[in-house]
């Protein structure tokens, strides 16, 4: 078996917000009758589409400092996809690009969904080019699944997007796959101090393949091993009020329910759609809140599927906002 231990989790707090087009509210009638509420936590694993720039470097010259992805208009969030003409799929791919460069390359990027090109002209070291840049090709952490479809055989998870650390934009996922994973270890949240999962992912156990990245969660084929419940009956935005209700995690190593009240609607919420508070004795024990990694648990109201935790309030880790089942459903 080959696995990897995971310390944290694919998480956005607060400081995350996918760009992604604006959604607009699906009609109750639209959503299944009945969906599987999972809250299994698993392995994501994410390979992007571009190599993605986390960070700009620079390089000491005789005449001072330079960086030339700075120069030539580069900046963190942008998207590598192409240099001289040679696709761009992995750091590697961009280190091979760049040998025995000429005096200048051209770049093809694409910047909040838009395709832009630049000249840049390599920091030469030998053979080797440099852009001055670090990238990111691949994302890996734990989060939970919200719900299986067994009519479509597709789910849902996570609740927001998988978003780069160093920038917060939404990792644009070229492939990926959901894994086996186990939960070894939570980190407890306290005020100022938001806590997270530890697990270990199998990545010889694939349980379905993410398709989609985008505010509300991932999408994707499979998970149907997960789906070891019965479906329940859905309730689109309208129906959600105020009030007690419950969620689905296995922050213990086991999936079960913990009571939490639903403190506030929003309207317009564009994925903070709820404002939820922990009210469970035992998971305040164990997590002292939401941690990250509790992301995509699935939220029950009178029996339905109504919605997903997605962040945590940093000062206050017993609240935190969650994501319509709609607003989910609409996008995937």
């Amino acid at each position: 078996m080959r696995s990897k231990k995971i310390k944290g989790a694919i998480s956005a707090l607060l400081a995350a917000a996918a760009a992604v087009a604006l959604m607009g509210s699906a009609a109750a009638a639209e959503l299944p009758e009945a969906l599987v509420p999972v809250g299994q936590a698993v392995g994501i694993s994410v390979k992007t589409d571009g190599a993605v720039v986390s960070e700009l470097s620079e390089f000491t010259t005789g005449s001072g400092t330079c960086s030339p992805a700075r120069d030539a208009g580069l900046r963190p969030g942008d998207v590598i996809t192409m240099i001289e003409g040679v696709e761009i799929l992995s750091a590697q791919d961009l280190m091979r690009a760049l040998e025995d460069a000429p005096g200048s390359v051209t770049v093809r990027y694409r910047r909040e969904g838009e395709e832009r090109q630049t000249t840049v002209k390599p920091y030469m070291d030998g053979d080797s080019g440099y852009l001055g840049v670090w990238v990111r090709d691949s994302v890996s952490g734990i989060g939970t699944v919200t719900y299986y479809d067994p009519a479509t055989g597709q789910y849902g998870a996570l609740g927001h997007s998988i978003d780069d650390g160093a920038t917060g934009a939404a990792v644009p996922v070229r492939e990926g796959s959901i894994l086996k994973a186990r939960v070894t270890d939570v980190i407890k949240s306290r005020a100022g101090s938001p806590g997270q999962m530890s697990g270990e992912l199998d990545y010889d156990a694939a349980l379905g393949t993410v398709g989609k990245n985008c505010r509300v969660g991932i999408f994707g084929e499979g998970c149907d091993q997960l789906s070891v419940c019965q479906a329940i009956p859905t309730a689109g935005a309208p129906e959600v009020k105020t009030g007690k209700a419950r969620i689905i995690s296995d922050v213990s190593g086991q999936r079960r329910e913990y009571d939490i009240e639903i403190t506030r609607i929003y309207s317009g919420g564009e994925g903070r759609d709820m404002m939820i508070r922990i009210t469970d004795p035992d998971l305040l024990a164990i997590t002292g809140g939401i941690v990250q990694g509790m992301s995509g648990s699935p939220i029950i109201q009178n029996g339905r599927l109504v919605g997903a935790v997605t962040h945590v309030l940093v000062n206050n880790p017993e609240k935190g906002y969650a994501v319509f089942l709609e607003s989910m459903l609409k996008a995937r």
